[in-house]
């Protein structure tokens, strides 16, 4: 039988880091050493006291279905720590629960674009691999803005006025930014609500490392500049801060308005999340003290990381304020990204995802996660530095 499919969704790529994991899971299964530093995972077990709750949570029966917008005890949770530790005036019914940030993500594209009229989403490159197939899916058209490694990805009026057009509907941000590292300062967040206001633009922006930044290092959330406040949908979860990937919770955190529409898309595509999980969630909120150990942990591996690239011939990495990626520039003998990966695969048995997935910006990069064993880590430098000095004697 032939089977006919959307065509949008069929022309929609894979997910490279996805892809570049598999094939390494492959290689290890066909008996290869394989180190995978593709995983945007980390490498820490969720924390005791969440875990114990939800446990427990399960075994006291709480297990059946729950409002749509989550739990109203998480949602204050949240809405409090937005306020503390992010600056952004909110309450609980500002807050919506969905199972994890690329659904949180889709669901507010999908709400606010309509499929058919062309309406544009600017997506700050290099941005996560996701951005893009997602605006596709919902029916919108992605623009990309392309911000330099000379620059450190520095946001400028410039650069975003190069692509505005009046179809643009909203724009995509992510600081601490995947996959580069770095973070939102004050007078591009200034920048950024300026734009904004002059374009009448929704700004999403997903935050969801907002709490691994190193060295003092400020993260600015836009929703914290009042004047522009009403045009931000926050985006965050669990999965990062608290190691819960696999309990698949994120959140928005918007104008009610906005709130109350994008759940009547819940109400009919995911109805809910699992109690026991949102009540893990809540515990986790608690867990400031594990959570800071693992940034801690995160940073005494960048560090010596990032220092063994950089002595590398060719590498250059800038040392990321946030999340816990290495961003590389790599010149090795004219090869792009993908052949720099592959490359790096096959000759060092070292899995890494191509720059070019995050957009154009990406060229010559690579991504590396160091959320991962230190042995590891350290092992794979080994294996990249002799796999490179080949070409760049």
């Amino acid at each position: 039988m032939r089977y006919l499919f959307n065509r949008t969704i069929s022309s929609i790529p894979a997910s490279a880091s996805l892809a570049i994991n598999e094939k390494a899971k492959a290689m290890r299964a066909a008996g290869k050493d394989v180190i995978t530093l593709a995983a945007g995972e980390p490498d820490f077990d969720t924390p005791d006291r969440a875990r114990i709750a939800g446990i427990r949570a399960i075994s006291e029966g709480h297990t059946h279905y729950t409002e749509s917008r989550g739990i109203r005890p998480l949602r204050e949770g949240i809405a409090r720590t937005l306020r503390e530790d992010r600056g952004i005036v909110c309450t609980a019914d500002n807050i919506l629960m969905a199972p994890g940030g690329k659904y949180a993500i889709y669901e507010t594209v999908r709400t606010l674009i309509d499929p058919g009229e062309g309406q544009e989403v600017m997506i700050l490159n290099p941005g996560w691999v996701s951005y893009a197939p997602i605006v596709s899916a919902a029916g919108g058209v992605p623009v990309g803005v392309e911000l330099t490694f000379e620059e450190n990805y520095h946001i400028t009026r410039l650069a975003l006025e190069k692509v505005v057009s009046p179809r643009t509907r909203l724009l995509i941000m992510n600081y601490p930014n995947n996959p580069t590292g770095c973070v939102l300062s004050r007078e591009e967040a200034e920048c950024i609500a300026d734009f904004a206001l002059d374009h009448e633009l929704l700004i999403l922006s997903d935050e969801v490392y907002s709490t691994i930044v190193y060295d003092g290092a400020e993260s600015v959330s836009p929703a914290s500049i009042a004047r522009v406040a009403d045009h931000v949908i926050t985006v965050n979860g669990f999965s990062k801060c608290a190691a819960m990937t696999g309990w698949r919770l994120g959140y928005i955190c918007a104008p009610r308005e906005i709130v109350d529409m994008v759940q009547m898309l819940n109400q009919h595509t995911m109805s809910c999340l699992s109690e026991f999980a949102m009540e893990a969630a809540l515990e986790a909120l608690q867990c400031k003290d594990e959570m800071a150990a693992m940034v801690e942990s995160y940073r005494r591996r960048r560090d010596f990381f990032v220092a063994g690239l950089n002595a590398i011939p060719g590498v250059t990495c800038h040392v990321p304020k946030g999340t816990f990626y290495a961003w590389a520039k790599i010149e090795l003998d004219g090869k792009n990204s993908q052949e720099i990966a592959d490359y790096l695969l096959e000759e060092a048995g070292v899995a890494t995802v191509p720059g070019d997935a995050y957009g154009l910006g990406g060229t010559c990069c690579i991504r590396m996660s160091f959320a991962t064993a230190e042995s590891d880590l350290r092992e794979a430098l080994r294996r990249m530095d002799a796999a490179i000095r080949k070409i760049n004697r």
